[in-house]
């Protein structure tokens, strides 16, 4: 059953939509830039359904969209060149990538466990009506299944995705049609991450000429990195026993696990929760984390590939 496709100005729509979120649900929102796919950021099932709707095949950090600054204050550190950008160009299509703060709601899936967030306040009313009217932050990665064309049409949100997803909201065409540039940040020097709708002469106008991230740095693209997202403790993958030193992270109906990702073997529920049990488990200074052998379907694939990064040493980045 293909999702219903409703009009983006009628408040009716935006409290419809707002319901699906609510319940968990996905929504494709019109943005500025491209359609979104939209999803509650505090939710990690919500989100781990949104990787599973877009055949995500690795857990990319997502942007988190926001009404301001206000509400990305509440979320994330602004050193004052990310603010002095932020009041120069939001809403609009610019994304900036600042420090996570300590309590901040948005799920540590939807960060890819990093100690960052990406934010951005966009500039398309519905878009805005959205946010406003549920109340927090709505990761929304491009409404379109993973490898394909960005959407710029509700009719091309309704091919792509139509059948996986709860409602769609009309916007019309985007104005701006490619995604929102990327700036982090290397202290209060401001990297370029990802070009697009906005012009890098109108961000240097502001912050002078702009950085690029080092390559081997964490401060480059995510997931870019041979080990990356990697707690302290040794991982051991596909275990099947505990050896000396070691604790398990479970996954199905196994004994003895000091975490498990889902008891029930659901991967979903597995990927929502894979983040916040390895950093639970860092934080008990556990010395090896033996790891329960994951199916490699589905968002299995991706939650292996996020612990194969994990497991790589150190010293090999």
């Amino acid at each position: 059953m293909t999702a219903s496709i409703l009009p983006g100005h009628d408040p009716a729509s935006i409290a419809a939509a707002c319901r699906v979120l609510r319940e968990g649900g996905l929504v494709g929102m019109p943005t500025e830039t491209v359609y979104g796919l939209a999803a509650d950021a505090a939710n990690g099932n919500a989100v781990a359904a949104l990787y599973a709707a877009k055949g995500r095949p690795k857990f990319n950090p997502l942007i988190s969209h926001v009404t301001g600054l206000d509400m990305a204050e509440t979320l994330g550190r602004f050193n004052p060149v990310a603010r002095e950008l932020a009041h120069a160009f939001w809403p609009g299509p610019l994304t900036l990538v600042v420090p996570r703060l300590t309590d901040c709601p948005v799920s540590e899936l939807a960060c890819a466990g990093l100690d960052t967030l990406a934010v951005r306040a966009p500039a398309h009313p519905a878009a805005q009506n959205l946010i406003a009217a549920f109340g927090g932050p709505l990761v929304a990665p491009s409404a379109n299944p993973s490898g394909g064309v960005s959407p710029t049409r509700a009719a091309h949100v309704a091919e792509g995705l139509g059948s996986r997803i709860g409602l769609i909201l009309d916007g019309g065409p985007c104005d701006v049609g490619v995604e929102s540039t990327v700036i982090g940040f290397d202290g209060d020097k401001a990297l370029l991450l990802r070009k697009g709708g906005l012009a890098r002469a109108e961000i240097e106008a502001i912050t002078g000429p702009l950085g690029r991230p080092d390559a081997d740095s964490p401060k480059a693209s995510p997931g870019m990195l041979k080990s990356h997202y990697a707690p302290r403790a040794a991982l051991r993958l596909n275990a099947t026993d505990i050896r000396e030193g070691e604790v398990l992270l479970g996954f199905g109906a196994v004994s003895d696990a000091e975490l498990n990702l889902s008891p029930t073997g659901d991967l979903q529920e597995a990927a929502a929760n894979l983040f916040a049990c390895l950093r639970e488990l860092d934080a008990r200074g556990v010395q090896g984390i033996a790891v329960s052998p994951i199916p490699d379907e589905g968002l299995g694939e991706a939650i292996n590939d996020r612990l194969q990064r994990a497991a790589v040493p150190r010293d090999a980045e």
